[in-house]
């Protein structure tokens, strides 16, 4: 690889941007398409949500349980870091939803619950969201694969179970994935006009809040009304201006021809472009972004063509991401031009990370998303992008109190 090969001009990020754009509208309208944009019914409580609910995080190896109180404004979780029990056990075979549901609500009733209380469930699995706050399993991705819970609520059978048990009163359940509950975190600062949550680690994803009126697919029987969080599955997008070392990636994934933006961009694929880069070099195939931010931050370890093209890779990846970013803000501003000021909460450990010799990813994403805005007429738009800590409980939280 003799030239930098990863590098995108800006008339190609807005390029990127714009069609980005044009796809979140067609998933508002249509069913099964590529960026699905799927509406989560749950108004979250704008003013800030006040009182008591048990809130639950799983969407790998590690399940989470704790109890949240929203006190003026204030979330207190308890206890602070909250507890998690191991649930890699879910990947063996004969693994059933009894077994899961079994293992979820004794760890549970292990913590320490008030006397009644609704419950957030932060489930980051593909599922559609139904009309109840519940959600509908889609598939299993991470090596799970507990057939009888495809197609069915996520959340009943363990709201059912753990009101069998008799130890607390749970008064209803509300499911929400990680990219949701990062936007409905953010809402606890009120001053923004607009919110969106971002996910750029193992994998990525983005969710925003759109007004009903916006979202023809929406039954029209429900006659659902008002802003909408919507789940957007932008991983699946699949953009412009991919190199052929992208293509030689999803030829060799499992699900070849999916999630095209999350091979380009997550933690989970970055570090297999570098491999595709240079296949005579001797990468491990499971060469990820942590050993990608590894080669950037030890050069005197690594020829300087791998630290080069590494370098390359990492600052693409945030650009896209900011492309990404513009896109929506700019479809945000079309659907309400009194924006003025949008927060974007953002989780993941590639967003975060810190690399010497060259700009931090999340700078890279700031001041890219701010000359993108400037390009597509959005100059006096400011964006502030904050991490919170514990946002996936914070999220839960305020979508069972709403």
């Amino acid at each position: 690889m003799k030239k930098n090969e990863f590098r995108l001009k800006t008339v190609q990020l807005k390029e990127i941007a714009h069609n980005l754009e044009d796809k979140i509208e067609n998933g508002l309208k249509n069913d099964n398409t590529e960026v699905k944009s799927i509406p989560t019914y749950i108004h979250p409580l704008s003013c800030g949500a006040e009182g008591q609910a048990v809130v639950l995080d799983w969407g790998g190896t590690n399940y989470r349980a704790a109890v949240i109180n929203f006190a003026g404004g204030v979330a207190n979780i308890s206890p602070k870091k909250a507890g998690s029990i191991d649930l890699s056990a879910t990947t063996t075979k004969g693994f059933s939803m009894e077994d899961l549901i079994a293992k979820q609500s004794q760890f549970v009733n292990e913590i320490e619950l008030p006397a009644k209380a609704p419950i957030g469930y932060c489930f980051s699995y593909p599922a559609d969201c139904m009309p109840n706050g519940d959600a509908e399993l889609i598939r299993w991705t991470k090596g799970i694969d507990i057939k009888e819970m495809i197609g069915n609520p996520v959340g009943k059978p363990l709201l059912d179970q753990l009101n069998k048990t008799g130890k607390a009163e749970f008064t209803g359940i509300k499911v929400i994935n990680d990219t949701v509950a990062s936007l409905f975190a953010g809402l606890t600062n009120p001053n923004f006009d607009a919110y969106i949550g971002l996910i750029v680690g193992t994998g990525t994803n983005m969710a925003a809040f759109v007004n009903a009126d916006r979202i023809p697919k929406i039954d029209a029987s429900l006659n659902w009304q008002g802003l909408t969080p919507v789940n957007l599955e932008s991983g699946n997008f699949n953009p412009p201006h991919l190199t052929k070392y992208d293509e030689l990636v999803d030829e060799k994934s499992d699900n070849k021809g999916s999630q095209r933006f999350e091979k380009a961009v997550s933690g989970m694929y970055i570090g297999q472009i570098l491999r595709e880069a240079f296949p005579e070099d001797g990468f491990d195939e499971r060469t990820d972004g942590k050993a990608l931010t590894d080669i950037i931050n030890n050069p005197d370890q690594h020829k300087k063509k791998h630290v080069k093209a590494a370098k390359a890779i990492y600052k693409r990846s945030a650009k896209l991401v900011a492309a990404s970013l513009a896109g929506l803000v700019d479809m945000l501003i079309v659907h309400d031009k009194t924006i003025k000021k949008v927060r974007i909460t953002a989780e993941g450990s590639l967003f975060w990370s810190e690399v010497t010799d060259c700009k931090n990813y999340n700078k890279v994403v700031k001041a890219t998303l701010k000359d993108l805005l400037a390009e597509m007429g959005h100059k006096n738009v400011k964006v502030n992008i904050a991490e919170i800590e514990s946002a996936n409980m914070i999220g839960s939280g305020i979508a069972a109190l709403s």
